[in-house]
């Protein structure tokens, strides 16, 4: 999966006589248990129909139950609280005509199996787990080119919102670029300007992290990248990409040398989404889904996405990305659908005439052309539109206010 899966339930199918892993489904274990006859079924059901419509009915299933122990239990009382969970999942799957070959939880260190009864190799106190990267499963993923990230708490840490004196100290900055943002907005042009200042905006912060690339741990690395914006360019960013135009345009850093100061600008965004702009961070973390995708990262991207559809299931654009990367399609095409428009509008806008001066002191600066694609549509940061601008929910709206609002998707 690229990463360990706290506080999950994870099934991985089984093919052909070898037990060939092929799909696997993972979901946040619930803590309502009579959500489980429910989810099991669910589960069940999304890997197995999966695999008929790839024509890969799994032969068997695999099922693993990670969680580590509350205060004052031991990894037995997780294994036992979590009995029920595992047999309504194997009668789950057994319904469908598939069997469950083990079931397995995972808890404090070692394993458990809720298949076997012998203990003489399955020990009512559990089998202790091997080091992290000693087993021959992950000698294998590393000869495969797989690198585990890290737990998933780890990896959805970096994406969290900030807490405490910083929260209210970027939460004030949002306010004050709000109030802003809407006199602006109202002048002639004004959507327009708004787009070009903070497409403009990312393109510099971009070229800033990229001058800029830390070192050490993720924490270390990401309060590095926290300390290279302040609260009042995170402020204008974060209200900018809740336009769709913009955050389309902003998609186009995807690849090549600007993908990782540009994923590491979107998740220090979606880290500054704080208080009651706790939902604007799905801009943000689907980019930063996207870049991921972009560059080969499926586990980063799938947890930017869930984190982003967690804030708001119906963003149209994190959606979309879920479904694609779910149903295994390559990115390149989209890459190349985006690459050829940038071509295109970049060679609208060299060809487009300088526009007229009254002065002749003008300075060269102002006379370059303007940030305008075709029909009038203002430029992104390289021309073209981003892959969700067919992804709108019709309804046109723009945000640009805090709670509540879901026109931009």
């Amino acid at each position: 999966m690229g990463f360990y899966p706290d506080d999950s339930i994870v099934l991985i199918a089984l093919h052909g006589d070898r037990g060939r892993f092929g799909g696997r489904v993972r979901l946040g274990i619930p803590t309502d248990t009579a959500q489980w006859p429910d989810v099991a079924d669910q589960l069940a059901d999304c890997l197995i129909s999966a695999g008929q419509e790839r024509d890969a009915r799994p032969e068997a299933i695999l099922v693993y139950l990670c969680q580590e122990p509350a205060e004052g239990e031991s990894g037995k009382d997780v294994k036992d609280r979590l009995r029920p969970l595992a047999q309504r999942l194997r009668t789950a799957c057994g319904a469908l005509d598939v069997p469950v070959l083990e079931a397995l939880c995972l808890s404090n260190g070692r394993f458990w199996s809720y298949c076997c009864p012998d203990f003489r190799c399955c020990p009512a106190e559990g089998t202790p787990m091997v080091m992290p990267g000693t087993s021959v499963m992950a000698a294998a993923a590393a000869y495969a080119g797989m690198q585990v990230r890290g737990s998933l708490k780890e990896m959805e840490a970096r994406l969290m919102p900030r807490t405490g004196r910083r929260a209210a100290e970027q939460e004030k900055a949002l306010d004050a670029a709000a109030g802003a943002l809407v006199p602006r907005m109202l002048e002639r042009d004004g959507a327009a300007t708004v787009r070009r200042d903070t497409l403009d905006l990312a393109g510099a912060m971009i070229h800033r992290f990229r001058q800029d690339t830390p070192s050490g741990s993720n924490r270390a690395r990401d309060a590095c990248d926290d300390a290279l914006i302040t609260d009042a360019e995170a402020a204008d960013l974060i209200l900018g990409l809740q336009d769709r135009v913009t955050r389309d345009r902003a998609a186009e850093w995807m690849d090549g040398s600007v993908a990782a100061p540009a994923l590491r600008l979107w998740r220090a965004l979606a880290r500054r989404c704080a208080g009651g702009y706790a939902e604007h961070a799905a801009a943000p973390l689907t980019l930063a889904g996207w870049v991921c995708w972009s560059t080969e990262d499926g586990p980063s991207a799938r947890i930017a996405l869930n984190c982003a559809l967690s804030l708001d299931p119906d963003y149209t654009f994190a959606q979309l990305l879920h479904r694609a990367i779910n149903e295994g399609l390559d990115p390149e095409p989209l890459r190349r659908c985006l690459r050829e428009q940038n071509d295109a509008v970049t060679s609208a806008a060299e060809d487009a005439p300088a526009p007229a001066t009254d002065s002749p002191s003008t300075t060269k600066e102002t006379r370059r052309p303007t940030r305008r694609g075709p029909a009038g549509r203002p430029r992104g940061p390289r021309g073209g539109t981003g892959p969700g601008t067919r992804s709108t929910d019709g309804r046109g709206r723009r945000r640009a206010g805090r709670d509540g609002d879901r026109s931009r998707r």
